[in-house]
């Protein structure tokens, strides 16, 4: 039986995105051994889009309140992209300190999140 999903995020400074996902975003943590944090994560979901080619992956963190996650980030001194409007969604973009990018979103659709 699948029990969890792990996620890998490659940086050009895993320390800083380690500390901001700590620090910043608040996500609980195990140590591994020698500082190699792992992170527990809100529940998840995950979706298949049809595309050209394989091997390309989005992480998006999903909240209830995008302008109130919005605020508490820039009171956080996180800059977030333009909030876009999908059909889907509203979204942004946060710039992760070892040169990456995650996703945040507010869904207007169902979600799977329940069904754990």
């Amino acid at each position: 039986m699948i029990s969890g999903t792990h996620i890998i995020l490659y940086s050009k400074d895993a320390e800083a995105d380690r500390t901001f996902l700590r620090d910043t975003l608040g996500f609980n943590h195990v140590d591994a051994g020698h500082g190699w944090l792992i992170f527990a994560l809100p529940p998840a979901e995950i979706a298949v889009h049809p595309a050209s080619e394989n091997g390309a992956h989005e992480l998006y963190f999903m909240c209830d309140d995008l302008q109130a996650e919005i605020t508490s980030l820039n009171d956080k001194g996180v800059q977030c992209s333009p909030v876009q409007e999908q059909r889907w969604g509203s979204l942004t973009k946060i710039q992760l300190p070892g040169g990456g990018e995650v996703g945040l979103y507010q869904p207007n659709h169902p979600t799977a999140l329940a069904l754990r």
